[in-house]
């Protein structure tokens, strides 16, 4: 036997054939699967009282304890079948571990769906012989169908992402594939056993084998209602950005006071950190994540927020503050690059008294273009958090915390006051927004301007909502 593995796991869902497909590996010298090991309802089968001597209550205490068991205590290669609702403090040990072979069983959702239903009214979970079949006609929910299929997609490409982050790979098969025994010896060689099966697993009896239209009672209604649903992700904006880690040293918080800001690039940065050195007491900056949890702990009832910026609006003050003028706050090598890689017709130096508005708003409309390959991963210069979506950003701070309050700049001043009331703080007053120079985006503002930064944009506001902008 191979010992590229020390155990492994079947990840599937309820009703996907996951008992047959045990019932099947047993059959191979060698392999032994034992079960639900992490139900929450039992340990690897109703009725038992413990798994390879550990007991249900020494698994919840320690769940690692029984993982040891099944590894150590075990002839030949063993493993279990794990469900999304099972001990979830197993989940990251079992994917990130390389030397746990990875059996990723799938079925048509819409047959798991009905099967489960079907299960749940009659109480048959498992079928031995046809004399002993239940059977019953399902309704088909479209919201509870919905839900569950975009549950089992994102526990899928989470699995998917976890074992490409960790350069593993992973066996897949469907539900017909089970009956299969050149597929199955193939899951065997997988695992380590050469041996060669001769007859299908005969115990467990396909349980309802007839066709959806007998199964469903509104089976046209359902068929109507199917048509709704996107199977290709066509409406899907494709997404290549870069994902953005917290960005926790960018984080501002009162020395005093529970406030925490959490800065997306672009926005009102610089007006939100003199409202804050005003309302706590002074400003506070340049965390880690173990000095941030700690000013979390001195400030309890924190609240934690960020401010959201109409992507014209912002996209418009990144272009004149780092990009069009010369300064300190312009990203000179990228200015460069723009001038004489890409031909964005950008003065050479600041813009003068012969810089119109129309030359302004045409080298805006070229640069969006730009950023919108750039964040398509279509240019070989940096994403920069400036121009970054803020749906990344944002998905960004969710490696480390989520802001309790997503503000929209126009309600900043409003939601501010209203957020120093809660807190029991005096909010001072806003400073206003400064204006872009050379031009005020109200000069340059109009429907191509709108068009080229929506078409880069699609995602924030398809995200956000944002409608044009209006000033």
């Amino acid at each position: 036997m191979s010992n590229n593995f020390d155990y492994f796991v079947v990840l599937a869902e309820m009703r996907t054939g996951s008992n047959f497909l045990e019932e099947s590996l047993n059959d191979y010298p060698g392999l032994s699967c034992l079960g639900e090991a992490y139900n929450p309802a039992f340990i690897g089968r109703p009725k038992l009282d413990a798994l390879c001597g550990v007991t249900r209550e020494a698994r919840d205490h320690d769940p690692m304890t029984l993982l040891a068991a099944v590894r150590d205590k075990t002839d030949g290669l063993a493993g279990f079948r794990y469900f999304r609702d099972h001990e979830p403090r197993m989940y990251e040990e079992i994917l990130g571990n390389a030397r746990c072979g990875k059996i990723i069983l799938t079925r048509n959702p819409l047959e798991s769906y009905v099967s489960h239903k079907i299960a749940t009214q009659t109480g048959q979970w498992r079928l031995g012989d046809m004399k002993d079949a239940r059977s019953a006609r399902i309704i088909f929910d479209k919201g509870e169908f919905e839900r569950l299929l975009a549950q089992l997609q994102a526990r899928q490409l989470d699995i998917l992402r976890i074992l490409q982050r960790s350069g593993q790979t992973a066996f897949y098969l469907d539900y017909e594939d089970i009956r299969d025994l050149e597929v199955l010896d193939g899951l065997a060689r997988f695992l380590g056993v050469a041996h060669k099966k001769e007859r299908p697993t005969t115990k467990t009896k396909v349980q309802n084998p007839s066709s959806l239209r007998d199964k469903v009672q509104n089976f046209d209604e359902m068929m109507g209602q199917l048509g709704d649903f996107d199977h290709f992700d066509l409406g899907r904006t494709p997404n290549f950005e870069p994902r953005r880690g917290p960005a926790v040293p960018q984080m501002l918080a009162c020395r005093e006071a529970g406030l925490l800001y959490l800065p997306l690039k672009g926005a009102a940065d610089d007006r939100i950190a003199a409202w804050l050195e005003a309302v706590g007491g002074g400003l506070l900056s340049g965390f880690n994540q173990k000095t941030l949890r700690q000013w979390k702990r001195r400030h309890p009832g924190h609240r934690s927020f960020t401010v959201l910026r109409h992507p014209v609006a912002r996209l418009h003050a990144v272009f004149c503050r780092h990009i069009l003028n010369p300064g300190d706050d312009c990203f000179d090598d990228i200015r460069k690059m723009l001038r004489q890689k890409y031909n964005i017709a950008l003065p050479k130096g600041v813009p003068g008294a012969a810089y119109t508005i129309e030359q302004h708003r045409a080298a805006f409309l070229q640069f969006a273009a730009w950023v919108k390959g750039n964040l398509s991963g279509q240019t070989s210069l940096r994403v920069d958090p400036a121009w970054a979506t803020q749906a990344a950003c944002v998905q960004g701070f969710g490696g480390f915390m989520q802001p309790d309050l997503l503000i929209r700049e126009d309600e900043l001043a409003a939601d501010l006051t209203h957020l120093s009331a809660k807190m029991g703080l005096s909010a001072p007053d806003m400073a206003p927004v400064a204006a872009d120079s050379p031009f005020a985006l109200e000069q340059v503002w109009d429907d191509s301007v709108e068009a080229a930064v929506k078409a880069a944009y699609q995602r924030d506001y398809m995200m956000f909502g944002f409608a044009p902008w209006s000033g």
